[in-house]
């Protein structure tokens, strides 16, 4: 009877978790994963709760179940790895904690490819790395064999030189139009493409690279760059991967080479010429990039020639981005604060001030004509250079970031609202703003009203954080989150019977 008893227990407990995990409550799948608890728990139909999750793009559900021993080579009902299902789904995240956890990425699956294979076809860069390296897994160039490399390169060669449409349509039959969105891939952006039933990602280029550079073959130079311009977007994956590569690749002559593309016609070889230079201030010290001050004279020069608006803003960013201030910069800024295109005022602001320099007379002024201007980011940046400034009058650029925050149709209200939150603006306005921040739709608007709250000291703060709750977890860390424990401790008596 006590058997029984246990395994009846245990049944309704995996029927417990099977259900969480369904629902995606992850609260209550972390209070069912507890000491006794069985994370390879099945559903009715003997599917376990690691698909379900994968499957449903549950990651924190997946890592928890992963965290407390949950099978890493699972499959599903069609015997598919858990690990192919993740790769098909992009879930870079999902795929690395996988590895982790013992999935081979190389396992040779009943149709002779592997994760990895499926995950180059796929066209994710994100997710081709996740399965490239992880702590337990050796070099890549170590573990795969020649002939595994070899094709892995065929591969991301073909589908880059086909074109992913190109290559779902000659593989499903399929005729129709193709479903084309860009979405997320880590750090940056890429087309995602459906068709036919399959859906893949247009990163071939990144992917390539990518394995290229692991595996000892790198593409030549100016390769490297027609990559970038296929797609010309500085936040597609391809753009990125050349422009990383040509950066580690400085003792072959990338710089005079990319420097170079500034006297090219094409206008997207330009901006990724401004792109790259822009790139160097993040990674480089003086020791391992000594062109600086090059740089600095190449890109002032150039901001005053540039015809082209997208590659003027790209180099006016790529010059107030520079480690020292060029002595040229504000008049730089000066000359375009009036520029036609708003995509070249929004990087006025940069150019007008210098951390640890006070504004000029001509600068303020300018600075007070762009908060006016009628773009709302140009608004934005303009105020929030003022606002830098203490012997400024702040009452007008905190006007402008309460009425960014107050329109709900900005593009940058989330970026004035995160603004307002952390100033100090303590005015009536602005604390009925955060709170009407609080009846917005949007999860993250609402976290930046309660920290405002938090950050005023104000009594509602409970309740609003309670408001953010509403719409799901609070996710940590966050600075923005823990503000309400730093407010209990600073407005909350401690509990009597205390050491204090």
């Amino acid at each position: 009877m006590g058997i029984r008893g246990h395994g009846e227990r245990m049944a309704d407990r995996d029927a417990l978790l099977v259900a969480a995990v369904r629902a995606g409550n992850l609260r209550e799948v972390h209070a069912l994963l507890g000491p006794g608890s069985n994370p390879d728990a099945t559903d009715e139909d003997g599917l376990p709760v690691l698909c379900t999750a994968v499957a449903a793009g549950e990651e924190d559900i997946a890592d928890a179940l992963l965290g407390a021993g949950a099978d890493p080579d699972a499959v599903d009902a069609d015997g598919v790895p858990v690990l192919c299902t993740a790769v098909a789904a992009f879930a870079h995240r999902t795929v690395a904690a996988l590895v982790r956890a013992g999935a081979d990425p190389d396992r040779v699956l009943p149709d002779a490819t592997t994760p990895l294979l499926r995950a180059v076809e796929g066209g994710s860069p994100a997710t081709v790395t996740a399965l490239l390296w992880s702590r337990d897994l050796q070099d890549p160039q170590t573990r795969l064999a020649q002939p595994v490399r070899e094709r892995l390169l065929a591969a991301a060669r073909h589908w880059y030189g086909t074109g992913p449409e190109a290559e779902l349509r000659r593989r499903t039959g399929a005729t129709g139009p193709a479903k084309t969105s860009t979405v997320e891939d880590e750090w940056c952006e890429v087309e995602q493409i459906t068709l036919g039933g399959r859906t893949v990602r247009a990163g071939h280029g990144a992917v390539l690279t990518t394995l290229e550079s692991v595996f000892g073959v790198p593409a030549p130079l100016t390769e490297l760059v027609a990559r970038a311009v296929r797609y010309p977007d500085p936040r597609h994956v391809d753009w990125a991967a050349s422009r990383a590569e040509l950066g580690a690749r400085l003792g072959e002559g990338a710089r005079d080479l990319v420097t170079a593309l500034r006297r090219r016609p094409s206008a997207n070889h330009r901006r990724f010429a401004a792109d790259w230079l822009a790139s160097r201030q993040f990674f480089l010290t003086a020791d391992t990039y000594p062109h600086h001050e090059d740089d600095r004279d190449l890109l002032a020069a150039w901001a005053e020639t540039e015809k082209d608006p997208v590659v003027l803003a790209e180099a006016l960013w790529a010059l107030a981005e520079q480690a020292e201030e060029h002595p040229r910069l504000e008049a730089i800024g000066l000359r375009h604060a009036g520029h036609p295109d708003p995509r070249v005022r929004r990087k006025v602001p940069d150019c007008l001030w210098w951390p640890e320099r006070p504004l000029t007379a001509e600068a303020a002024r300018a600075l007070r004509a762009l908060a006016h201007d009628a773009d709302d980011e140009v608004r934005f940046q303009a105020a929030l250079t003022l606002l830098g400034h203490d012997h400024e009058d702040r009452e007008g650029p905190r006007a402008v970031v309460r009425a960014l925050v107050r329109d709900p149709h900005s593009p940058v209200r989330g970026g004035a609202a995160e603004a307002l939150a952390e100033s100090d603006d303590r005015t009536a306005d602005a604390t009925e703003l955060l709170l009407a921040l609080l009846d917005a739709d949007d999860r993250i608007l609402r976290l930046i009203g309660a920290y405002g709250l938090a950050r005023r000291d104000d009594p509602r703060t409970p309740e609003a954080y309670a408001r953010v709750e509403e719409l799901g977890p609070i996710h940590r860390p966050d600075h923005r989150a823990n503000a309400l424990a730093d407010w209990r401790e600073r407005n909350e008596a401690p509990p009597h019977g205390g050491n204090g």
